[in-house]
């Protein structure tokens, strides 16, 4: 019986760097960010208030009332939109929304 040949594996070549934004880059485009800042959270708000969703994220941009206020590392607040919806939301990403007054007849 014959002793069977070791297989041949070339060596591995330098390759560049991938480009910024491509899949392969560690700076990817989608990639989530930190905001240091949500720590400290923003005071001022109480279960009742009517308040605007800031930030990206689902039901952003509209009006909620605060059903629930949680003071963690990072303060956070349940939120039931007008729609019905509701999700937690940092507190730093609330805004107290105006109250609009009815039009004059």
């Amino acid at each position: 019986m014959t002793k069977r040949k070791k297989q041949f594996f070339p060596p591995k070549q330098n390759r560049r760097a991938p480009e910024p934004g491509s899949d392969a880059s560690p700076e990817r485009p989608n990639l989530a960010t930190i905001n240091l800042d949500a720590g400290t959270g923003k005071s001022g708000f109480a279960v009742g208030d009517s308040v605007r969703i800031q930030g990206n994220g689902t039901y952003s941009g509209e009006i909620a009332t605060i059903e629930r206020i949680s003071a963690g590392v990072i303060p956070s607040a349940v939120v039931r939109t007008i729609s019905g919806g509701s999700r937690h939301v940092r507190t730093i990403d609330l805004v107290p929304a105006k109250m609009e007054s009815p039009a004059p007849d």
